[in-house]
């Protein structure tokens, strides 16, 4: 019997999973040990990949993950993107960091690797938060 994994569209699971990002997220599409790595976390292990989602889930509002493109190119998928939303600051300033992933699939059509990329300095995402006008 085949491996369930593997008779699974990942690009549509993944493009449903950004239109409702951080709800609801397949995490069956990852591996166990999936690696993560963005401009300011590296770890291993779905466990500590959920526990991300679900603190993005409570600690920002209004969070938008606008999916622009996504491609695969054999064992990678790639994805362009910008995430925005709502520091939980008095003020609640909007956060805007586009950027693009890099997921890599092993023979399991599994999520083995998701690297980040941001088209912006951390420092500037941090600065976001001061300005003064939305």
């Amino acid at each position: 019997m085949p491996d369930q994994s593997s008779e699974i569209d990942l690009v549509a699971v993944i493009k449903q999973d950004y239109q409702q990002f951080p709800k609801d997220q397949t995490y069956s599409i990852y591996a166990e040990d999936v690696y993560f790595e963005d401009p300011l976390n590296k770890f291993q292990g779905i466990g500590r990949y959920q526990k991300m989602i679900g603190f993005l889930g409570r600690f920002f509002g209004n969070i938008d993950l606008e999916l622009h493109n996504i491609t695969q190119d054999k064992n990678i998928i790639k994805t362009e993107w910008t995430l925005k939303m709502t520091s939980p600051l008095p003020w609640k300033p909007l956060l805007v960091i586009p950027g693009w992933s890099e997921l890599e699939i092993n023979q399991n059509n599994l999520i083995v690797a998701h690297r980040d990329y941001w088209n912006i300095a951390p420092i500037k995402v941090l600065l976001q938060n001061f300005r003064l006008s939305k």
